[in-house]
């Protein structure tokens, strides 16, 4: 009872909002744009970041002609919702009102990169570039309009609402939708995209292959496939659907450049590289085919090339910030003077998109801290991550509750109970911590080892510990944990041998293999039982170092916990506490091994980790940067190299901002060995 009494007083607020926001459209509509404003007003004063009340007002301000009030009110609104198309859209039809076509033109195609839904930029984009004389440009930007007015309006909904973040509501209005007419194709890809940006990535994988067998020829349906399969990293199958639309049309640059990604993604780089190297003779200069080719070079280690191919696609496009990024990514390659300049100009230019401003930020950090400028550096980090923090749906309360779950529930009774049970194989090495604190290079020396294939940062234990969380109904609580007591020997060992089974891909034949997936750390307890013979190792790094290196990473997908030092300070002091745990009800079976102590002595940490293994000691898990094999993490340029001391204290430099790191890191700041 005490929780629906604290919930009353945020619904009705939520309710008061509603009706207050349904008055103000109303006055809008009647052309009384002096009561809309008031009324919109006042909403605003209570809930100065409702995002729709800030758009109307941007929209009335326009209609009363108010031009620098409504793009004040734009300017506040796209610095609360950065990925708003609406408000681009909105931006456009304040240019046009104004009589700038031109930035107009770029704010609706702005508006569409973000949200794809909205027909108006379609539609006005095409006028524009029509008078212009651009009549293909015009001629593929009504295409798009017109395909938007073929789809049913809910369907456009769902899209409009997919692209703006409302993924719950998106969701139960595609559902129902899907009720009424099953088997339409675009609602289960758009269902099928929701539920991979939820993570519900096995009735993601059911709806799109369901929609490809109802339409086999849906091109766009096979490469949503193909992606999602590439996500889950069944690379095999992900080949297979892209080979299928290569074989259509060897000569359309699209299917191309899709199976050149998973030819990379099974190792076939050669294949990859002539296939990149086709799309460029149809295209030159495009910049994500020059860009994708630059990682794959990356990967595969020869960064000369990487960098010629990332400074083509700078060349191709001037603001491309990945390129920047993936640059400074390498952690070996040193900005020039007019490098740095030009960054800083591309930053700079208000009119530079979110996400690449977010790129050239982190970049820009890097470049300043080669440089010795470390307050420069600090600024352009925390602007980095306050930017992607706004993009994120990360909760570090939410993070502290699933910490303490596995606390509570996974404890001695647990494995008692479930003792004896579970699939026996001992091929996994789970290599366990956070990002940055040395999981790469533990891999790569274990990967040197005769007897162990080193793998990825494998996904499997994380998307079994999703599907058995279950879908979250009207504020209940997570399943997972808990229901790792219902489970029977039957499912642990059915669990444990399907990702046995799972993985065999990434492997070539060794006795043991690697799974660096540094998350995992959450999952021990389940590891336990579903695989009691796998080997455990906890890769630790001094606190402070540790995270502020993550502070410093724009990571491709997930580690949202690292975009801010109070979220990723409670995520490490989190970390060291569940570890702590897992030591408590599981003793002996986690090997720790602390950063500074390889660095210190690597020979001795080497036999530890051998041991632990149970495996003999080999010369060439010493010389681990000369072995030969794909690195797919920001890593990788690092451990191709001897072991330095180099990155141990560069944290130092910045020690007067990271007062709130410390505040957040508690007992774990000087208590994180034990």
């Amino acid at each position: 009872m005490p929780q629906e009494t604290s919930q009353k007083p945020h619904a009705q607020a939520e309710e008061l909002d509603t009706t207050a926001l349904k008055t103000a459209q109303s006055q809008m509509q009647g052309g009384d744009f002096t009561a809309a404003l008031s009324t919109l007003g006042e909403l605003i004063s209570r809930a100065p970041k409702n995002i729709e009340a800030l758009y109307f007002n941007a929209v009335c301000h326009r209609y009363a002609e108010q031009y620098n009030l409504a793009q004040a009110e734009l300017d506040k609104l796209k610095i609360l919702a950065p990925e708003l198309g609406r408000a681009y859209q909105e931006q456009g039809h304040l240019y046009l009102a104004q009589k700038k076509s031109n930035h107009a033109l770029e704010a609706f195609a702005q508006a569409c990169r973000m949200n794809p839904a909205l027909i108006a930029s379609w539609k006005i984009q095409a006028g524009i570039l029509a008078s212009q004389g651009k009549l293909q440009a015009s001629g593929q930007a009504k295409a798009q309009a017109d395909r938007l007015a073929q789809l049913p309006k809910t369907l456009v909904s769902v899209t409009s609402l997919i692209h703006e973040g409302k993924l719950l509501k998106a969701e139960n209005l595609c559902r129902h939708f899907l009720q009424k007419t099953p088997h339409h194709i675009e609602a289960m890809r758009l269902l099928a995209d929701i539920g991979s940006r939820l993570g519900t990535l096995d009735d993601a994988e059911f709806l799109l292959e369901s929609a490809l067998e109802f339409d086999p020829e849906n091109i766009q349906v096979r490469l949503d496939y193909t992606q999602l399969l590439r996500k889950r990293q069944k690379f095999a199958d992900a080949l297979t659907q892209a080979k299928h639309l290569y074989n259509k049309d060897q000569s359309n640059p699209v299917f191309q450049s899709h199976y050149a990604i998973e030819c990379m993604q099974t190792g076939d780089f050669d294949k990859a590289f002539d296939l990149f190297d086709s799309v460029l003779e149809k295209l030159p200069g495009d910049t994500a085919t020059l860009t994708s080719r630059g990682h794959a070079l990356k990967t595969y280690g020869r960064q000369d090339d990487a960098i010629a191919s990332y400074h083509a696609a700078i060349a191709s496009k001037p603001d491309h910030g990945d390129a920047y990024y993936s640059l400074s990514n390498l952690k070996t390659y040193h900005f020039t003077d007019s490098e740095l300049v030009a960054m800083q100009q591309q930053e700079s230019k208000e009119s530079l998109d979110y996400r690449n401003r977010i790129h050239f930020c982190f970049a820009l950090g890097k470049a300043q801290e080669d440089l010795g400028h470390y307050e420069k550096a600090y600024t352009y980090y925390e602007r980095g991550n306050d930017l992607k923090r706004t993009l994120s749906r990360y909760d570090a309360s939410q993070m502290d509750e699933e910490f303490k779950a596995q606390t509570e529930i996974c404890n001695t009774g647990l494995f008692e109970k479930h003792k004896g049970k579970g699939y026996p194989a001992p091929d996994p090495i789970f290599i366990v911590g956070l990002p940055r604190a040395g999981s790469t290079l533990l891999e790569q020396i274990l990967a040197s080892h005769s007897q162990v294939d080193g793998t990825l940062e494998l996904p499997n234990i994380l998307s079994l510990s999703h599907k058995l969380r279950g879908r979250r109904q009207g504020g209940k609580s997570s399943a997972y944990p808990k229901n790792l007591y219902d489970l029977t020997g039957e499912k642990l060992e059915e669990f444990g041998r399907s990702y046995i089974d799972n993985t065999k891909i990434h492997r070539k034949g060794a006795a043991f293999f690697t799974d660096k997936m540094p998350n995992n750390f959450r999952h021990i307890g389940l590891i336990q039982l579903i695989l009691p013979n796998a080997k455990i190792i906890d890769a630790r790094r001094e606190p402070i170092s540790c995270c502020f290196s993550g502070f410093k990473q724009l990571f491709a997908e997930g580690q949202e916990f690292t975009y801010g030092l109070e979220q990723i300070g409670r995520y490490y002091d989190g970390y060291v506490k569940l570890m702590r745990h897992w030591d408590n009800v599981l003793p002996g079976k986690i090997l720790r091994v602390q950063y500074e102590d390889v660095v210190a002595d690597l020979e001795t940490q080497v036999r530890r980790i051998l041991d632990h293994c149970g495996l003999p000691f080999e010369q060439a898990c010493i010389d681990f940067h000369k072995t030969k094999r794909e690195v797919r993490t920001a890593s990788s340029e690092q451990v191709r190299q001897p072991i330095n001391t180099k990155g141990l204290a560069q944290w130092e430099n910045f020690e007067p901002y990271l007062d709130e790191l410390k505040q957040y890191l508690g007992n774990s700041l000087s208590n994180y060995r034990n």
